[in-house]
């Protein structure tokens, strides 16, 4: 049997289409069907490398007599989280105000107009620890939209209404400022009485990669210098090195073959959640490259390059994109490709290199993880002088016969939907990887990442948001697609100079000024001129604002502020840099109170403060010397430096090339701040001066 979701895109509904329930696709027909039978709407949100989700697809989704009842009462809806952020964020607003908490599946049950009555997160097939069963739960609702429909309606309308009044509006206004420079190390400061000392990260159990937070500390410490101890700068270096350390020989990182996965279960980072996600990796790359930028460390270099090269490996698309995510589970077990237990060593590797590997790379003999199974961890200096070169040696040739091994068991699945906003944080750090580590290879990766965006993506002028298997989706681009495609492609154009990349971006933040900001309310994560009437009616017929705090990823507006300061700094757009600022108003306020859900706009706020730096460097891209001056630029660790690069005898793909011109025949690099320019320069020892203002001293580990 299969339902309407056979014909889905969307490689989580496909996991649904021989499901016995009679799910929909979000859309007007659904709710049309809705008000056709007067029933309620349940709604299912979750995406494809979701443990719970498959969870609760098998206990109940999959069960007959739960489908049954679900077709009776019910319109179904399934919409995959991922494809459809907006339709996630107004529903996951209403359920985190109902139950104080959110997450997936999320279970929302709707008015036939698209208003929440009842919601939650997962539902177990038997009652457990005082929550109903999921049947339990579909009878209440049926009963209570049969025997108490006025209240039901009522219900709706004051959620609706609850959820307008709390939201605050982030439009313009005279008074409205980006984070100043007290603000960012009172942050700092914040920031650090949640760092974990000894095990790196903040917070305790479960831990998730916190990559947009180390980016920002790694910015305010290249901004403020780390030189004085006890400094914010000092203090944001020691945090960041900590975690980044620990994290590249924890569980959490692949030990065989490099990648992260989603998040530990444990303060300690040894047991994790095994989902991967692109986006994780993708900022993850990046910050462990801009911590070797800043500070020389060898983990930094080793464990960008590995999880660059794991997301060609295991993400790469045939059209040249990053598939979204690899699942936790494989055949129906979490972790179960990833673990191993000291026994299996010995027997794939042999009792001497067994048992050194079961030393060097299992925690204990007992197992951390199911069935006595342990995940791996690296308990061997592989990077600093102090390592032995024949423990190396060792450590490399058994990595690679577990590589081996682990690729003939079964494998998890794989979402294969090219999401627009995570394969522009991807082509960031792989242009600049390729840039900095001298790999070509990773640089070609990214051009084909920014031709499949500009090629297939972008229709009609508009960018959409998903693809999949070469055909782009329905689903319109949002705000965070926008700022993030932005970001990935002026990375692109930084490291390569070629134009395409340069006007990409220039159309992109023309969308993204004219269809997304709104005077009265700010940014939207969806076009004005494209909001779903549905979500809109649901937000109580009014502009709804982006939503500031960074999570996962860079929110609508932080990703929007981001590309916003980096095009202003190219192009001298000072419009672009007052919506900058509006965008970061909201992240001030955020972080007052909460500054790690407010990385990646302190990050830009970083730049802003220091700001930003530019540097033009004009001559012959295949002259050496033109090279040495736009290496030395890129190697710049000023935050939010930006670098355009181009021949004298063409006509400059943005403003900053403009009337800049060769200095006694030679190539020249022209260091600016805020579009002030000092005299050019030949040499590459003021571009270095100029672009990392502040050296740092590496701590140790131990300092650390």
């Amino acid at each position: 049997m299969t339902n309407r979701l056979a014909a889905a895109t969307s490689p989580y509904l496909l996991q649904h289409a021989g499901n016995p329930v009679d799910w929909w696709e979000w859309g007007d027909e659904a709710f049309a069907e809705a008000r056709r039978r007067d029933v309620p709407v349940l709604l299912s949100v979750g995406y494809a490398a979701c443990h719970w989700c498959h969870v609760m697809a098998h206990e109940s989704f999959e069960d007959a007599s739960t489908a049954e009842q679900m077709n009776a009462g019910f319109v179904c809806v399934k919409v995959d989280r991922e494809e459809r952020p907006d339709v996630d964020a107004v529903y996951m607003e209403a359920t985190v105000a109902l139950t104080g908490h959110g997450g997936w599946p999320m279970t929302v049950f709707l008015t036939p107009e698209g208003h929440t009555f009842q919601a939650g997160t997962y539902y177990p097939p038997q009652p457990r620890q005082g929550m109903p069963s999921f049947r339990q739960l579909l009878a209440a609702v049926s009963q209570a939209w049969t025997d108490r429909r006025d209240e039901v309606d009522r219900a709706g309308q004051r959620i609706t209404g609850a959820l307008l009044e709390q939201r605050s509006p982030g439009g313009a206004g005279e008074h409205r400022a980006a984070p100043s420079p007290e603000d960012l190390e009172r942050a700092v400061q914040a920031t650090a009485r949640a760092h974990d000392q000894r095990n790196g990260g903040f917070g305790g159990a479960p831990k998730f990669p916190p990559s947009m937070v180390l980016e920002w500390l790694l910015r305010h410490s290249a901004r403020t210098g780390a030189d004085v101890p006890g400094s914010s700068g000092d203090l944001a270096l020691r945090m960041t090195g900590n975690t980044l350390r620990h994290m590249a020989y924890s569980g959490t990182y692949d030990q065989v073959e490099g990648g992260f996965a989603r998040y530990a279960v444990d303060a300690e980072w040894v047991v994790p959640h095994f989902e991967k996600m692109l986006y994780d990796n993708a900022q993850l790359a990046r910050v462990y490259l801009h911590w070797w930028r800043l500070t020389a460390d060898p983990v930094g270099r080793r464990v960008a390059e590995e999880t660059c090269d794991w997301m060609l490996e295991r993400l790469g698309t045939a059209e040249g994109g990053l598939a979204s995510s690899l699942d936790a589970d494989t055949e129906g077990v979490e972790g179960l490709t990833y673990v191993w237990t000291p026994d299996q060593l010995v027997e794939v590797l042999g009792p001497d290199d067994g048992a050194w590997a079961a030393q060097a790379l299992v925690v204990t003999p007992a197992g951390t993880f199911e069935h006595g199974t342990s995940t791996l961890q690296l308990r061997l200096d592989v990077d600093t002088e102090r390592a032995n070169p024949r423990d190396v040696d060792r450590w490399r040739e058994i990595r690679a016969r577990l590589r081996e091994v682990r690729a003939a068991r079964p494998q998890p699945g794989r979402d294969d939907k090219v999401v627009a906003a995570w394969n522009g944080l991807a082509m960031a750090a792989l242009a600049e990887a390729g840039a900095l580590l001298g790999r070509p290879d990773l640089t070609d990766a990214a051009r084909a990442v920014g031709a499949l965006l500009l090629d297939v993506h972008v229709v009609d002028g508009r960018l959409r948001r998903v693809s999949r298997d070469g055909a782009v989706g329905e689903p319109p681009g949002t705000l965070e697609d926008h700022g993030d495609v932005v970001e990935g492609l002026l990375a692109l154009y930084s490291v390569t100079g070629e134009r395409r990349w340069a006007d990409g971006a220039r159309v992109l933040v023309g969308e993204l000024t004219s269809r997304f900001w709104d005077e009265a309310a700010g940014f939207s994560d969806t076009a004005y001129d494209a909001a779903d009437p549905r979500l809109w009616e649901a937000s109580g017929n009014r502009p709804r604002a982006a939503d500031p705090a960074d999570n996962a990823y860079p929110s609508g507006p932080s990703a929007a502020a981001g590309a916003l300061v980096s095009w202003a700094a190219l192009s001298g757009d000072g419009r672009c840099l007052h919506l900058a600022v509006q965008a970061l108003d909201a992240t001030r306020r955020v972080a007052a109170g909460a500054p790690r859900f407010a990385g990646w706009g302190l990050a830009v706020a970083e730049a802003l403060a220091d700001g930003p730096r530019e540097v033009a460097v004009v001559g012959d891209p295949d002259d050496p010397g033109t090279q040495a001056l736009w290496l030395e630029a890129l190697r710049g660790t000023a935050p939010g430096l930006v670098v355009a690069a181009g021949p004298p005898d063409m006509e400059p793909a943005v403003p900053l090339l403009e009337g800049r011109g060769l200095i006694r025949g030679l190539p020249a690099a022209y260091p600016c701040v805020a579009q002030r320019c000092d005299l050019p320069v030949t040499d590459v020892t003021p571009v270095r001066d100029f672009a990392r203002p502040h050296e740092v001293r590496l701590p140790t580990p131990q300092e650390a």
